[in-house]
């Protein structure tokens, strides 16, 4: 009999296990090379916040820079990691998202130039050459800040991830895209002195850096495990804000090939525009929404609150 009762605990115990590890599985494309803007999300994998929810989170990083927000919005990926002003202009182009969470709710981009390059005021660019990082955003947003900042006549250049390289090189002249928190610090490292533009101080409204972002299609047929993956994330905020030194070592575990004096000095720079809640504000949404149509980033006017999921 005792062998019976022994034999039960055990085969409940392995059926127990193999529900925890046969967790409904989610992929989740980044907007970018792992780095430390992500960490939230490291320390959610790590910690196991979504293994506690019972779902199986796959990050996988993009080859081209504007690849997760269409691969979400077309099924073929759950979830990925985007930017609120594409996100807008993802709706205006009718493609079928919604927001999920945020995850830097404040604008990190720059227009980027190097030090010693003479330029002082954003009217200095015009008739020069500036690249851009993530076509069909950055490129679009130079558009908005040259028109109100008087930039004439100037050639827009694709430079991807090759920020250094372009502006060393002389290919361009600035750079709209890179983040004050983090190419800044690589720049450094690197013995080259970057100067920005911060585009809320020159025209540009305040917006959600980084969000998360789910397609229609993966919210119908996976509800409760994307509402798992944004309680998992909460509570990676949490723990983020209360033990960030921590944090900071769950995610340089988790991305060996990262470098730890970069990924920390952008740590302490990133840290105050993390997320600390779920929810967005749907006003500054709207704001932002309405300069797109003014400026040309979108053709038609956008419901902001329509993007934004409400759960249940």
């Amino acid at each position: 009999m005792k062998k019976k009762i022994i034999g039960f605990i055990l085969a409940f115990t392995l059926f127990q296990s193999s529900v925890l590890m046969a967790g409904e599985k989610l992929s989740l494309m980044l907007d970018w090379f792992p780095n430390v803007d992500h960490l939230p999300l490291y320390v959610a994998q790590e910690k196991g916040y979504f293994f506690d929810q019972g779902i199986e989170v796959s990050i996988i990083s993009p080859s081209e820079t504007s690849d997760a927000l269409k691969l979400a919005a077309s099924g073929n990926m759950d979830l990925a990691v985007s930017y609120q002003p594409q996100a807008i202009i993802a709706a205006d182009q009718g493609l079928n998202i919604k927001v999920v969470a945020p995850l830097v709710t404040h604008p990190l981009t720059t227009l980027l130039f190097l030090e010693n390059s003479g330029i002082k005021n954003p009217e200095d660019l015009s008739h020069k050459k500036i690249g851009y990082t993530v076509p069909g955003l950055m490129d679009v947003m130079l558009d908005a800040f040259a028109a109100i900042n008087k930039i004439q006549d100037y050639t827009p250049v694709n430079v991807g991830f090759t920020i250094l390289p372009a502006l060393v090189s002389k290919k361009v002249d600035a750079i709209m895209g890179p983040f004050k928190t983090y190419e800044t610090v690589g720049m450094a490292q690197h013995g080259y002195t970057a100067r920005f533009f911060e585009l809320e101080k020159w025209g540009i409204p305040d917006y959600e850096e980084l969000i998360i972002v789910c397609g229609q299609k993966t919210l119908e047929k996976k509800p409760a495990a994307v509402k798992g993956f944004v309680a998992a994330l909460e509570k990676a905020f949490a723990y983020t804000t209360a033990h960030p030194e921590d944090a900071l070592a769950t995610y340089l575990a988790a991305v060996p090939q990262a470098d730890k004096t970069i990924e920390t000095l952008a740590f302490e720079l990133t840290r105050p525009y993390f997320a600390v809640k779920l929810g967005h504000n749907p006003v500054k949404w709207q704001a932002f929404a309405d300069f797109a149509l003014t400026y040309g980033l979108i053709k038609n006017k956008v419901d902001a609150a329509a993007l934004i999921h409400t759960w249940k």
